[in-house]
């Protein structure tokens, strides 16, 4: 006797082992997506990898945890890095004598763009950042930082250094190395068209492999075959997928005076700047309309207005000649620049000496900078400096509000971007500290769009399987010795719960039947469980009331009033959809991982320095 209260704590533990072990190994993630989970602080922050910070390197980590949520940045890694494995290695390792300037070519660092050494070494660390630890777990970000100082040739200073020039640089020499690779692959389709003599067209860009939803799983994206390299017009190479973060603007300007407008030159970039209003408070709209809003500029020389001021001075001109070969002459020249002027007035006409540009009109014109490529990826700079002349440089402490949605564009080309990520800094102009707020965005094929909650493992709805339904009865006896699948209206009613329920044993009228409990019992619950054998005699006078396994069957007749009963008494509180995903975030600093939600991170007006929008799918 005195063992049995030792006996049952030593039974009680092994069960609780057992249930967290069955927990673990069928559902591992339910402590690491789920929301319902109310565990403490410290089993929240096991949610992702940080990043430790041994020397002033939390401008580095800001930046590579602002990456990891960003699903068509990482589609573009994954995608150029396997095109390079699977193509052939000699398409990036052959440069050009000379480039399209007719200049000589840097054969190593042409090389390392077309390699795309930058590229697998961002695709490395954000590998590791991206996976779903079951415990605490940091890494270093020296692996990345050695692939950066290798590739500029330069030594990284561990000094305070500026989270967007970083980001900057890096997203810049993505873009370098992108396009490098594409040049490559168009010179060796170049190649095969002189080699073969004939002109091979590559199928479109839309029959050929890119990863999708389903095929970011290394090793699906690895039994890939690769693209056929073969000779492609312009137009079919241009269509393949860019650069996600780069996107393009232009600026029109027009003459106040003849209203003509030059010919816009397009501008890339891959980050946009934007200057914080110098006041107390201000919202991103307003930051916008201040970078996007139309400037009218003085002293500008514009085309058209030269070649008229050319005109008449050669009209001037023409008044004092004296003889007729010099008024011909004149007349000639007057000829040409009016031919220019009604063809292109920015190229200047031939074989006719203008006036001296010093002299020509100075007019005001209004110069507008709209986009006209948005990029998939949207990634924002507030800049926070103000530059005094008499003091140092400080920062700007202006509150700054901003959306979770954001419109860009007009009516006819807008488009919406989501925010995913948010770098702020806390300090002054010259020091502080840099963290990420990163939402909690699930990539494929870790998103289950099919599955009503991310953290659960049952479905949304079960799509029945008619195969394995069972068959009316052909009478209106129950018949003995009959196949399972000639059962009660009980069976049938069982089946509306599990619809890829598994016949049972055959039944006699002299045996009991089988007490194995069916699968509709795990879902439904003890408590809604049919009848297993047979129907309630018509006797009964408590319906509610189960009748006894050993009770001789009655006639199999449809009862829907006692489907309704049990359908009644199922627990639905229990199948309510739980809060999506979508508004948990992540606070990282270094190290340190807190939970977060979206109303945490848009109160965050005073620090926020970069916001990253993602452009939502149509």
């Amino acid at each position: 006797m005195p063992d049995k209260p030792l006996t049952v704590l030593t039974y009680a533990a092994s069960a609780s082992l057992a249930a967290v072990a069955l927990v673990y190994f069928f559902n591992p993630n339910q402590l690491i997506d789920g929301d319902s989970f109310t565990s403490s602080t410290s089993h929240r922050k096991k949610g992702i990898v940080g990043l430790v910070n041994p020397a002033n390197d939390c401008f580095i980590n800001s930046v590579l945890q602002s990456l990891v949520s960003l699903s068509d940045l990482r589609l573009f890694l994954i995608r150029e890095v396997y095109r390079r494995e699977l193509g052939d290695a000699a398409i990036y390792t052959s440069v050009p004598e000379k480039d399209a300037q007719g200049k000589d070519v840097n054969t190593t660092e042409l090389v390392s763009l077309q390699c795309g050494e930058v590229t697998q070494g961002l695709k490395s660390i954000l590998d590791q950042l991206n996976e779903r630890p079951i415990y605490k777990k940091s890494i270093s970000a020296q692996s990345f930082i050695g692939v950066l100082e290798h590739a500029f040739g330069l030594r990284i200073s561990r000094a305070q250094q500026d989270a967007q020039e970083l980001l900057q640089i890096v997203a810049e020499r993505l873009s370098e190395e992108y396009h490098a690779a594409k040049q490559a692959r168009q010179r060796h389709r170049e190649r095969l068209r002189g080699d073969t003599g004939e002109r091979v067209d590559s199928p479109p860009q839309s029959d050929e492999w890119k990863p999708e939803a389903q095929d970011l799983d290394p090793s699906a994206v690895a039994s890939k075959p690769p693209a056929p390299i073969a000779a492609a017009d312009e137009s079919t190479v241009e269509l393949e997928e860019g650069f996600p973060l780069e996107g393009q603007t232009e600026a029109r300007v027009e003459c106040q005076h003849c209203h003509f407008v030059p010919k816009p030159t397009p501008t890339n970039f891959v980050m946009l700047n934007l200057m914080v209003p110098q006041k107390g408070t201000a919202t991103l709209n307003e930051c916008f309309d201040a970078h996007f809003k139309t400037e009218y500029i003085d002293d500008y020389k514009c085309d058209r207005c030269r070649l008229g001021h050319a005109i008449e001075t050669l009209e001037e001109e023409m008044t004092f000649a004296k003889s007729d070969e010099q008024k011909g002459i004149i007349q000639s020249k007057i000829k040409r620049v009016q031919e220019a002027l009604d063809v292109d007035p920015e190229k200047p006409p031939e074989r006719v000496q203008l006036p001296d540009i010093q002299h020509a009109p100075k007019r005001k014109v209004a110069r507008h900078v709209q986009v006209i490529k948005f990029p998939k990826i949207l990634v924002i700079h507030l800049s926070r400096s103000m530059f005094d002349p008499g003091t140092c440089s400080q920062k700007n402490w202006a509150k700054l509000s901003f959306p979770e949605k954001l419109p860009i564009g007009g009516i006819l080309n807008r488009r919406n971007y989501k925010l995913l990520g948010m770098v702020t800094h806390r300090g002054t102009h010259n020091s502080g500290h840099y963290e990420t707020f990163r939402r909690q965005h699930l990539h494929s094929p870790k998103s289950r769009p099919h599955v009503k909650d991310s953290s659960r493992t049952h479905s949304a709805s079960a799509t029945p399987n008619l195969a394995n339904q069972p068959s009316p009865p052909t009478s209106g006896k129950f018949l003995p010795n009959a196949n399972s699948r000639e059962e009660s209206s009980n069976s049938v009613e069982r089946s509306s719960f599990s619809a890829n329920e598994s016949p049972g044993a055959s039944t006699t009228s002299s045996s009991p039947p089988s007490t194995r409990p069916s699968s509709s019992a795990a879902v439904v619950g003890k408590e809604c469980q049919p009848p297993p054998s047979a129907k309630r005699s018509s006797h009964n006078p408590a319906p509610d009331q189960p009748t006894s396994v050993l009770s001789p069957p009655a006639e199999p007749k449809p009862s829907p009033p006692a489907f309704a009963r049990y359908s009644a008494s199922l627990n639905l509180t229990r199948f309510r959809r739980k809060k999506t995903s979508s508004d948990r975030w992540w606070r990282i600093s270094d190290e340190r991982i807190k939970e977060c939600s979206t109303l945490d991170v848009l109160d965050m007006q005073k620090d926020v320095y970069m916001l990253f929008y993602e452009m939502e799918k149509d």
